[in-house]
């Protein structure tokens, strides 16, 4: 018998562990929304609970496993199996997240940052088949990306490669971003700061067909109202879609010039603000990169979907 994965991705909002096949199709899955907030440790609880329910529920045991592999929401140490920070979850700063799952089980456990699974997961099932180097860009709560090179996710020295969601867009800009700088494409691009930009735009004087009750909270300005204003032809949203596509084109420009990869894959929750977020995306990119093309680049949506971070995770025990 073939062996099983398992992958556990593990996000802000919600905690998911699957078993998968080598193929990348899930044979079951759970998903649970009540771990933030949790002590690492009974967070590590959760997740062994868990795999050892989807183990129970299919009739196998560890044997069957490949291994358990986990994909985190923010810096890894990656040799140490380390968490070393993170912005969507409270706690495990320098917490040892591989060696606490790993006194659970017999099989092999293997720690990486999410947007490094998601970016393998693109790689074997979705849009980067057939490719060797690729870029994964994903937008959502926050923004990482992960780097494939070879066929191999590239890590740098100590795990952190790919946090372009860090790297400097706007530096006069005031907004803030979860590391304490100003002007970072995450502050200035991500999930987080939509609610900063719909309000900072309404005390400027911009106006919205939207009808607000009085009691209105900028903290209901997420990825889904601001698609839904600019599908009603709202000028306030579709301004923030158009400012915000600007500073993402920015961030694939830079890509583009550090890697000169021939595929960049945007993925996350973001990316389902609408084809007129991604035309303007790339209208930007084109306008910077001008005459500087010398090959085809493919700028293109995640195929992987809404499970690249739990399948993915799983299938770096294959790399």
């Amino acid at each position: 018998m073939e062996k099983i994965l398992c992958g556990v991705d593990i996000g802000g909002t919600k905690l998911s562990a699957g078993l998968i096949r080598k193929d990348g199709t899930i044979i079951e899955k759970i998903t649970a929304y009540d771990h933030r907030g949790k002590p690492e440790d009974q967070i590590v609880e959760q997740i062994s609970g868990t795999v050892r329910r989807l183990l129970g529920s299919n009739g196998l045991d560890e044997d069957d496993l490949e291994g358990i592999g986990v994909g985190f929401p923010g810096h890894v140490r990656y040799r140490d199996g380390v968490t070393i920070t993170s912005s969507n979850l409270k706690g495990f700063k320098g917490y040892p997240l591989k060696e606490s799952l790993q006194k659970n089980f017999s099989v092999h456990v293997k720690l990486d940052n999410d947007a490094n699974a998601q970016a393998y997961c693109e790689l074997r099932y979705g849009a980067g088949r057939g490719y060797n180097d690729l870029i994964f860009l994903t937008i959502s709560t926050g923004i990482g990306a992960g780097i494939i090179l070879e066929r191999k996710v590239y890590r740098g020295i100590t795990g952190t490669a790919g946090e372009f969601g860090h790297t400097i867009v706007d530096p006069r800009s005031d907004l803030v971003c979860t590391c304490g700088n100003k002007g970072c494409l995450m502050g200035c691009a991500c999930g987080l700061a939509l609610p900063y930009h719909f309000r900072k735009k309404i005390e400027q004087g911009s106006t919205t067909t939207l009808e607000l009750p009085p009691d209105f909270s900028w903290e209901k300005v997420d990825g889904q109202f601001v698609s839904r204003g600019a599908a009603a032809g709202d000028p306030l949203c579709t301004s923030i879609v158009m400012e915000c596509a600007d500073y993402i084109g920015i961030g694939v420009y830079n890509i583009f010039q550090v890697f000169n990869p021939p595929l960049i894959i945007l993925g996350g929750g973001l990316c389902n603000l609408g084809d007129m977020y991604m035309k303007r995306i790339r209208e930007k990119f084109y306008e910077l990169a001008r005459d500087m093309i010398f090959d085809p680049i493919a700028i293109v949506e995640s195929e992987a979907g809404s499970d690249a971070g739990l399948i993915g995770a799983a299938a770096l025990l294959l790399e």
